[in-house]
């Protein structure tokens, strides 16, 4: 395994000073697993003074001049000293190292009542959540050895979650486990062990006990993973999904078909609670954002609210307004910052925007843009993609879409104008000594054609100099030189025009 040298510098240092110290936890699993860690943890016999001592400026060793950049903090409950290094590398600018540690009674499920350091790494590893995140890796001065107690490595092999011990007791001491179990199931696509997944069903509504914001942390990892849809149908077959984001099960049996999409027979059979785990897994698939993602789990959200009428008869009207509403409560519920919801709601709310070629106008598309904002657009319309994916419909980014992108750029795009010139119309009145009129614009179009030529010229002294040459000029021969800079525009606008079909193909 290549280990990084920030992370040994930290362990060769600890035991330098007599103590034991191993890489524990996920940094062992991602690195058996082939993996690059997201960051380093270190176990020790030492105590928190202890440890910072051993990296305080005098420290002796080896590997102190190596070390002499790093730093330390300790400001937690649970006896971690944060050792901060001088890498580059975000997973490892902090290692954290704990003293091994003994848990008593969690009598409010999420906190243990009293932490209690212990002797000996065995005792450690026993009170960790899961065998995949309770091995160790030990180094003799020439190769890393793993300590596996708990059948690590062969839960690893076989792609299983099981708890160490007792799952009841596991999930007993911290409910926040239960929504852990599915993360690392979906992060790591890997299936839950039998008797894990029995005690997690029975412990289910312990979850209620648990933060707001640690039930989202693990909910967002969820919906990051690529496996994010197969995490949350196990959220609902375990039940936890109704502790979590009940809303979404009122979609469970009910199908969203409408009129309009009866010639597609794969939807007619779809539900809408499948159908919004569809549209996310495109969006896993397709690695968009957190935003999106979530906007592509909730955009159906208010269907069942609005649902009137059955079958293809069926209709939701403002669906996507409710949807938009829904979508803010949840998210504030659990938390998230408000930011995020803003934009997830605004997604869910425009989701549903109507759009066709032949009747949507610049000015509509204009709207679109000022009700959704520019910075969420891209976001809309690979939302928009996701949904007909999720729809079970063949061309994902069908003609419209590829109109409607065209459209954007078009309309977003800074016109050609004498706006864009150094010398303003007001800057001319009063270099020229002439009241707003047609010579006025006259001149300005016959500086902008001089501009489009040649950018350079676009220098407010250059252009002084030129207008008080045109303003010299008949009023008949700069209406002629005028208009042959209209035409030289127009025709520019028109070559701009094509170039953006081309990249659209419309």
């Amino acid at each position: 395994m290549k280990i990084p040298k920030e992370a040994k510098i930290v362990v060769e240092k600890m035991k330098e000073a007599g103590f034991e110290a191993f890489f524990v936890g996920g940094c062992v699993r991602d690195s058996l697993m082939g993996k690059e860690p997201k960051d380093w943890d270190v176990t020790t016999n030492a105590t928190p003074e202890q440890i910072q001592k051993v990296f305080s400026e005098n420290a002796a060793g080896s590997s102190a001049d190596d070390a002499k950049d790093f730093s330390t903090f300790y400001e937690n409950n649970f006896g971690t000293v944060s050792i901060v290094t001088n890498s580059e590398e975000k997973s490892l600018k902090i290692i954290e190292i704990t003293p091994y540690r003994l848990e008593g009674k969690y009598t409010d499920k999420r906190h243990p009542d009293e932490v209690r350091f212990a002797e000996k790494l065995e005792d450690d590893l026993s009170r960790r959540d899961f065998t995949v995140n309770a091995m160790a890796l030990e180094s003799d001065g020439k190769e890393w050895k793993v300590i596996d107690l708990f059948d690590g490595q062969k839960d690893l092999e076989n792609k299983v979650i099981r708890t160490v011990g007792e799952a009841e007791k596991r999930f007993g001491e911290d409910a926040l486990r239960l929504m852990r179990a599915v993360r690392f199931a979906s992060v790591l696509g890997f299936a839950i062990e039998e008797k894990t997944e029995q005690a997690i069903k029975k412990l289910s509504a312990t979850l209620e006990f648990v933060s707001k914001e640690r039930i989202r942390d693990e909910f967002e990892k969820i919906i990051m993973s690529d496996n994010a849809s197969f995490g949350i149908r196990k959220m609902e077959e375990l039940g936890l999904l109704r502790f979590v984001v009940p809303e979404l099960r009122d979609g469970i049996g009910v199908v969203g078909v409408t009129k309009q999409k009866k010639s597609h027979i794969k939807y007619d059979e779809l539900t809408v609670f499948e159908h919004n785990l569809l549209t996310l897994d495109y969006a896993a698939k397709n690695n968009f954002n957190l935003e999106t993602r979530l906007a592509a789990l909730f955009h159906d959200i208010a269907k069942p609210a609005t649902k009137r009428g059955e079958g293809l008869e069926a209709s939701f009207k403002a669906h996507e307004q409710v949807g938009g509403r829904m979508t803010l409560r949840i998210m504030d519920r659990l938390h998230f910052p408000k930011k995020v919801v803003e934009k997830v709601g605004l997604l869910v709310r425009w989701h549903f925007f109507f759009y066709n070629t032949n009747e949507v106008t610049d000015a509509g598309v204009r709207r679109l843009i000022s009700n959704v904002g520019s910075e969420n657009m891209a976001d809309l319309l690979r939302l928009r993609e996701a949904d007909r994916s999720g729809s079970g419909l063949p061309k994902i980014s069908p003609y419209r879409l590829q109109h409607l992108r065209y459209m954007i750029e078009r309309v977003s795009r800074d016109p050609i104008q004498p706006k864009m010139m150094k010398l303003r119309g007001n800057d001319l009145m009063d270099l020229i000594g002439v009241k707003s009129g047609p010579k006025i614009g006259w001149i300005l179009n016959a500086l902008l054609e001089e501009v489009l030529d040649d950018p350079n010229k676009n220098d407010k002294e250059y252009l002084s100099n030129r207008a008080e040459e045109l303003a010299k000029l008949s009023d008949k021969e700069l209406e002629n030189i005028s208009e042959q800079a209209r035409s030289k525009k127009n025709e520019l606008e028109e070559k701009i025009d094509e170039n953006i079909k081309r990249k659209y193909n419309v």
